[in-house]
């Protein structure tokens, strides 16, 4: 541990068949997994300076020699569960261990950028929550600086209805939060970038 603070990343292990599986049913499951390291190598490049200790938590199992180097990046296995559950999880071990300020982010985000990890950050100086809401209802970005055990329980989870009701949850607990850009994840072949197709 050497700082106070720590990135959680929620990763897919890139496998065919088995990442973006909507923009798979339109392009195919190789286009699909192309989109998906495209994704990954976004996510480190974003990730590597951010003045945080970094957590990897891979879906199914710890990858070796990929992109999440260590000691870079330490690495761990999520949990069984709905999303909310390995989210509290993570959230719920990095207090345990001490951290003051959490994040977590996926790898879905073209848009996110470090800059914007760097202020979700600063505003846990003074807010008790920071959400980043995503286009599609959703959120890209969860931050706090105590597990709040409600923001991550009846939900459901990947529909247009999750960040107004952890929204809803942080203001019936009386936290004060901070609400980062609103930003676009990729999750459907229309929300490629054409750049991206060209890989």
């Amino acid at each position: 541990m050497e700082s106070d603070k720590l990135l959680l990343l929620f990763v897919r292990n890139p496998e065919l068949g088995k990442v973006k599986t909507r923009i798979a049913k339109e392009l195919g499951d190789e286009k699909a997994l192309e989109i998906y390291k495209k994704l990954l190598h976004h996510t480190r490049t974003i990730t590597k300076e951010v003045d945080a200790d970094r957590l990897v938590y891979y879906h199914e199992k710890i990858g070796e020699d990929d992109l999440w180097d260590e000691p870079v990046y330490a690495k761990k296995v999520q949990p069984e569960g709905d999303l909310g559950y390995k989210m509290m999880y993570a959230f719920s071990n990095a207090f345990k261990e001490s951290y003051q300020r959490v994040i977590i982010i996926g790898s879905d985000c073209l848009e996110l950028n470090q800059e914007i990890i760097e202020q979700a950050f600063a505003a846990l100086e003074h807010k008790d929550v920071v959400i980043g809401p995503a286009k599609d209802g959703g959120y890209y970005l969860l931050g706090m600086k105590a597990l709040y055990k409600t923001l991550f329980e009846n939900k459901a989870w990947s529909t247009s209805s999750v960040f107004q009701a952890t929204l809803h949850n942080i203001r019936q607990e009386g936290l004060t939060y901070a609400l980062l850009p609103e930003l676009s994840d990729v999750d459907k072949a229309a929300d490629v970038d054409p750049a991206l197709l060209l890989l």
